[in-house]
């Protein structure tokens, strides 16, 4: 089956989900896939933060819908997903994450099971509860796209010469639940390939918030020159990223993983 090059890339009247809506990388994922005209059900627990993306999306071309929801919160989550009046799921965006510091020796195993319950735990819920949905838009319009946000540091561990302190270093709970994001990325491609949803996952390097960049620029500019490209990302790059693997170009990647590190993991 052939498709037209404009149509390959497009998302256009796709109706997705993405959770972390609100950050740094979900808001610019949000941006570009409703300037693409997909209709986006942006999840985050900021209703403040949700609700300024949604005025500034107001225009379009495609649209913006916020969901104040912690998908940390399983019941809530069921809850908030049962009530969605979407006519399909083209596309489901895992992004959020919590952001926490530290190292194996400053680190309790409370902070690992919070860290993995966003990450890995409330992902595969968040497979589960709307595979119906995505069932629907393989029945109504052919696939359904699943993407898992990971991180370099699921592939390699930080430096630890960037960091000022050893307490404000990426900790290790992040990484092994990015990692374990990763295997789960694989599972999902297996289990739903032959459904027709692909699962595939991007693993961003260095894309410190614009408050980091103000706060502690000695910092962003370790980061920069550890990149082989020599600068830090822009937040686009990792949406651009993640529009292409839910567009029908990217129809026959299932089980990758696409690192948009500048080179970082190349090293």
């Amino acid at each position: 089956m052939s498709i037209a090059y404009d149509a390959a890339f497009s998302v256009e009247g796709k109706h997705l989900l993405l959770t972390g809506a609100g950050g740094y990388l979900g808001s610019a994922m949000a941006r570009l896939l409703v300037a693409g005209g997909a209709h986006v059900i942006g999840v985050g627990r900021n209703g403040d933060r949700l609700q300024r993306l949604s005025e500034e999306l107001a225009a379009g071309p495609g649209r913006f819908r916020p969901l104040v929801l912690d998908i940390a919160d399983e019941a809530g989550m069921i809850k908030a997903f049962e009530a969605l009046d979407v006519p399909q799921l083209d596309g489901l965006i895992n992004n959020a994450a919590i952001g926490k510091t530290g190292s194996l020796r400053l680190a309790d195993k409370a902070t690992y099971m919070e860290i993995y319950d966003v990450s890995v735990a409330s992902v595969a819920a968040s497979i589960r509860l709307l595979l119906p949905a995505l069932q629907k838009a393989v029945t109504n319009s052919g696939s359904a796209s699943i993407v898992n946000v990971s991180s370099m540091y699921g592939i390699v561990s930080p430096d630890p010469r960037v960091y000022d302190t050893e307490a404000g270093r990426n900790p290790p709970f992040y990484g092994a639940a990015k990692a374990a994001l990763l295997q789960l990325t694989r599972y999902s491609a297996c289990e739903f390939g032959p459904l027709g949803i692909r699962t595939n996952a991007i693993s961003p390097g260095p894309f410190p918030s614009a408050e980091a960049q103000q706060s502690n620029p000695a910092f962003v500019a370790r980061l920069a020159n550890r990149v082989p490209l020599g600068r830090i990302g822009q937040p686009e790059e990792a949406a651009g990223v993640v529009a292409f693997l839910l567009s029908d170009a990217s129809r026959y990647v299932n089980g990758a993983n696409i690192s948009v590190d500048g080179g970082w993991t190349a090293w």
